[in-house]
């Protein structure tokens, strides 16, 4: 199994980076929020993992460990694979998927494109004793804690290695996340970058 990647950045698209490795340049799947703290022509490192199917092998690739592992764990649920796997990470920080499930926060976890109420239902259900509790909480910080540094300029840097002007990045983040709406944590990256993309009016590539 691969369990991580680290070289230099080759390439960012929406949804993937390519990261070369020993003269090889390797496709991992990823979030926003993840993408959004790799840069084009830098080093790079993900947690990865290897899903291994009959025609492909596709390579998934975190920002750390922890959000690989509640990656793998929520694959146990019955009708999750990888795509909707990740879409809750996009969604949600793991820690926020483990408070939805603790909580049986049914509205957040159908929040996540694909995900209806008996499937939030079925995720509450099988993975109650799988994910633990938030590991904010378990550190002794509060659960609601919000980063009070402004990630903005990471959305902005995010959009600028896929391809847009930092001016028109600028623009669009300041419609998704006006200023006076206070600032973006780590949390709300993925998000605003999707809005951001949206605003733009789509993807380069």
């Amino acid at each position: 199994m691969i369990a991580t990647l680290r070289g230099r950045v080759a390439s960012l698209r929406l949804d993937s980076v390519v990261i070369e490795v020993g003269g090889m340049g390797l496709l991992a799947y990823a979030t926003p929020a993840t993408l959004a703290g790799l840069r084009v022509g830098e080093p790079g490192e993900l947690a990865t993992s290897l899903v291994v199917r009959e025609d492909s092998l596709t390579l998934f690739g975190f920002a750390d460990a922890d959000e690989r592992d509640v990656f793998e764990s929520v694959q146990t649920v019955s009708g999750v694979g990888p795509r909707l796997a990740m879409a809750m990470l996009a969604v949600h920080t793991p820690d926020g998927l483990r408070r939805a499930v603790a909580g049986e926060d049914l509205a957040a976890l159908m929040r996540v494109p694909g995900i209806g109420r008996k499937g939030a239902q079925r995720i509450v259900l099988e993975l109650a004793d799988r994910l633990g509790a938030p590991v904010s909480v378990a550190a002794g910080q509060q659960a609601g804690a919000t980063d009070p540094a402004d990630r903005r300029g990471e959305v902005v840097e995010a959009l600028v290695g896929l391809g847009w002007n930092a001016k028109a990045a600028e623009v669009a983040v300041g419609q998704v996340a006006p200023l006076e709406a206070g600032p973006v944590g780590a949390a709300e990256i993925a998000s605003v970058l999707r809005g951001a993309l949206r605003a733009l009016g789509g993807g380069r590539g």
